[in-house]
């Protein structure tokens, strides 16, 4: 089998360490694994060296959050397959080898991703991955097994290997070769819908993300951003409007961004409404913002005209909230 490296992204969680750890260190003795620690306050660094000595740690001086900390530690591992793996993830046996054999079936597989299912309600799927990611037109993203946000409960309905549009970043498997090639993660989106970026541009690329329910895991999710944070609201409202800009098939660029002024506004407005303040000046801050780097940002899609066969051509908002579908089932995705 290939060389995996494991790579679990650390900022002042040694609480997650001591409960979430064990289980990779246990289900993963044959694969190296990597804590990359980003310039933690706590005692971390200290927990690993004293309860933990197998596992190899990668100091960086400061915060460079999700995506700035990833490529600092992966840039420097030398593996055939790199594990991104969120600190709040419990790994089961044998997770690893079904994903690396369905990936070294095909060279077009770049990414790939285990079942995601709740830490919390061990029968449901899991908000942040699932059974796999898909996205809109509008760029509003979902998964197998997660609509906003109902959760269905995992009855073996995803059990096929399929090709997906993204794959989570808890738990996210990568050739490395392509991850050097594409320059890893784009570090402007410091959180948040970078894993969606990344594999727009995998497959804007030629290659496949595909999901592999062989191979399970739990997150319990939200662990350093609650989902009620203005933070939290700010990073997916700007990344969102990124994650467009950079990816849309040309013809569809104007179209979308039109319309997704008029629903971003809205989304302002409701959170006034219904929410906060502070959320509802996230959203403004965010459009805003995306303004003022969209300049700056290269268009990755200039040359390409239809989105990947992974898109649900019709409005998500409409399908779930007017229609009521809210099972991925009953979406028509071709």
């Amino acid at each position: 089998m290939k060389k995996v490296a494991i790579v679990i992204l650390n900022w002042n969680g040694k609480k997650l360490l001591e409960k979430y750890l064990p289980s990779v260190v246990k289900y993963s003795s044959d694969y190296d694994i990597y804590v990359a620690d980003n310039g933690s306050t706590d005692d971390s660094i200290e927990f690993l060296q004293k309860y933990f000595p197998t596992v190899k740690i990668i100091s960086l001086d400061k915060n460079y959050g999700f995506t700035g900390g990833y490529n600092r530690a992966l840039f420097q591992i030398e593996s055939d397959y790199f594990v991104l793996l969120n600190d709040d993830v419990q790994v089961t046996n044998d997770w690893i080898s079904p994903i690396v054999n369905l990936m070294e079936s095909d060279d077009k597989i770049a990414v790939c991703q285990p079942k995601l299912l709740s830490y919390a309600d061990k029968q449901k799927f899991e908000y942040a991955g699932a059974a796999g990611g898909y996205i809109d037109y509008l760029g509003y993203p979902f998964c197998a097994g997660r609509i906003f946000e109902h959760l269905e409960k995992d009855e073996g309905q995803y059990n096929q290997t399929r090709e997906v549009f993204w794959a989570s970043g808890a738990a996210m498997f990568v050739k490395s070769v392509v991850f050097k090639q594409l320059g890893g993660l784009d570090e402007r989106f410091f959180a948040h819908m970078e894993e969606i970026d990344f594999c727009w541009r995998v497959k804007n690329n030629g290659y496949k993300v595909m999901y592999c329910p062989d191979s399970k895991v739990y997150h319990y999710g939200g662990a350093t951003l609650n989902k009620k944070q203005p933070k939290k609201t700010y990073l997916n409202f700007r990344n969102n409007l990124l994650l467009l800009y950079k990816n849309l098939p040309e013809n569809q660029l104007q179209d979308v961004f039109r319309k997704r002024k008029y629903l971003d506004l809205l989304a302002s407005f409701i959170f006034l409404l219904t929410s906060s303040k502070s959320e509802s000046k996230a959203v403004l801050d965010a459009i805003r913002d995306f303004k003022q780097m969209k300049d700056s940002v290269k268009r990755q899609a200039e040359h390409i005209n239809d989105y990947p066969t992974q898109v649900y051509k019709k409005s998500l908002i409409l399908s779930s909230k007017i229609f009521r579908k809210n099972r991925f089932s009953q979406l028509k995705m071709s």
